[in-house]
């Protein structure tokens, strides 16, 4: 009989033990951060014109600042790269033959006037159909602005390049920028 007391009492001990281990129970939880960026060109800058008006612009070359031209939002550092679709600049009109290289314009961003991102490593760079970086952060933030000044070349490199076929001559290329994480 005792045998079986003390048998009784093991088995309800042990019991007892399973129900206390069974009112507990785990989870993980993950939070889990993807990187997102995003790039916005200033809608009303989506054409950025260049004009040669007088014969100093032919001298000294023509430039024009675009106030907070580019708004970045990104989850952690980046890098913004620009690139030129085309080597050269062509005329919409086909009779004109003649051509302006890419790389004779020069972007130059600065911080932005409305929300600027301090810190932020900002680089000159000509035009190229390579992707090459203009500006690059540490850190991320939301709707960070970029001025981004746009400049081509004097020194009277566009004489002859005016055709009176349409007035003004115009020389064209896409401009892409590329926000990535880094």
């Amino acid at each position: 009989m005792r045998k079986f007391y003390y048998l009784l009492g093991l088995t309800f001990g042990l019991t007892s033990i399973n129900v206390a281990a069974q009112k507990t129970g785990d989870a993980t939880v993950n939070v889990r951060l993807y990187p997102i960026q995003t790039i916005v060109v200033n809608g009303s800058q989506k054409n950025v014109n260049l004009d040669y008006r007088t014969s100093d612009d032919y001298k000294k070359g023509v430039a024009l600042d675009e106030a907070d031209h580019l708004t970045v939002y990104s989850t952690g550092a980046f890098a913004v790269n620009v690139q030129s679709k085309d080597a050269q600049l062509s005329s919409v009109n086909t009779s004109i033959t003649e051509k302006i290289n890419a790389a004779d314009i020069k972007l130059t961003p600065t911080a932005g006037t409305t929300n600027p991102l301090s810190g932020s490593k900002l680089s000159t760079v000509t035009l190229s159909t390579t992707p090459t970086e203009l500006i690059s952060s540490n850190i991320g933030g939301v709707d960070k602005t970029f001025n981004v000044k746009y400049s081509a070349a004097g020194a009277d490199s566009y004489l002859n390049k005016y055709f009176n076929v349409e007035n003004p001559t115009t020389y064209t290329t896409v401009v892409t920028y590329t926000i990535v994480a880094k």
